[in-house]
């Protein structure tokens, strides 16, 4: 995998550039050199982006926490930006800043895409929400992947917190609620692409709710991908190296995640 140290701090972004800073030579091309979208092979600088927000506490250190994911992705071609953020009641808030983050990198220096660049958008569990709540309703990317969709309320998720708003008179309900979240993708997403993947034991995992309300919308080209694993599986590995050192790394696991990466990569390539 990549080099801890390639791992760059702007901001509230956490940025990897793959290797060469280009996709894989010959990744997805045909024999006249293109890939099935009719793009070249990436040069310096033209690499796909990726716009990563990770779940709950997870994602306030998503280069640790995500790391074998988000450098599996950088080996497959992807500029990779996770933002790292706090979760609190407010997810449109949250949502509008994660948006803003990632637009204002995207437009600034060298970060700015070249004509012809996909920017993949890739959430996991609570993630996944605020990249369906960005304020330009999907439409600044090409598709979006998402990883254990979580939409529950804050009485399921943080019952503690739930109850001392009530008792306190703060807010005690996530904004906008799981029933409004859903209406509000129905009425305002506009991304036809998604990916939705779910895994065997995942017992917080919504997204057949999620594939239900996108498939209200015209045009919808909306897919629910199962695989082996739990809710854990896109952080794992990461955890167990940083907690427990390179010995405790799990050979299985790290192909799991590996081969998700792959997956997601050659899904978000295929001809729209």
């Amino acid at each position: 995998m990549a080099d801890a140290a390639a791992w760059t701090q702007r901001g509230p972004l956490w940025c990897l550039e793959p290797p060469g800073g280009a996709r894989p030579h010959g990744a997805g091309l045909d024999e006249a050199g293109l890939d099935e979208a009719g793009l070249g092979e990436a040069g310096p600088g033209g690499a796909d982006r990726l716009e990563f927000i990770g779940g709950s506490y997870l994602a306030a250190t998503p280069q640790l926490s995500y790391r074998r994911l988000l450098e599996a992705f950088s080996l497959q071609g992807w500029s990779v930006r996770a933002w790292s953020y706090v979760p609190g009641f407010d997810h449109q808030s949250q949502a509008n800043e994660a948006w803003r983050s990632l637009r204002r990198d995207r437009l600034q220096g060298e970060a700015a895409p070249e004509p012809g660049q996909r920017v993949l958008r890739l959430g996991h569990s609570l993630g996944c929400k605020l990249q369906l709540l960005a304020p330009d309703g999907g439409r600044g990317c090409a598709a979006l992947a998402a990883l254990s969709f979580n939409n529950f309320s804050a009485e399921r998720s943080v019952p503690l917190l739930a109850e001392m708003g009530q008792q306190f008179g703060f807010r005690s309900e996530f904004s906008p609620s799981p029933q409004e979240t859903l209406r509000q993708v129905a009425a305002e997403y506009q991304q036809p692409r998604n990916l939705l993947v779910r895994f065997r034991r995942d017992d917080l995992d919504q997204s057949p709710r999620l594939l239900e309300a996108l498939g209200r919308r015209r045009q919808d080209a909306s897919e629910l991908l199962e695989l082996p694993g739990d809710h854990l599986t896109p952080a794992t590995a990461g955890l167990r190296r940083q907690l427990l050192g390179a010995w405790a790394d799990d050979p299985a696991r790290q192909r799991q995640i590996e081969r998700l990466a792959a997956i997601i990569s050659d899904w978000s390539r295929e001809r729209e």
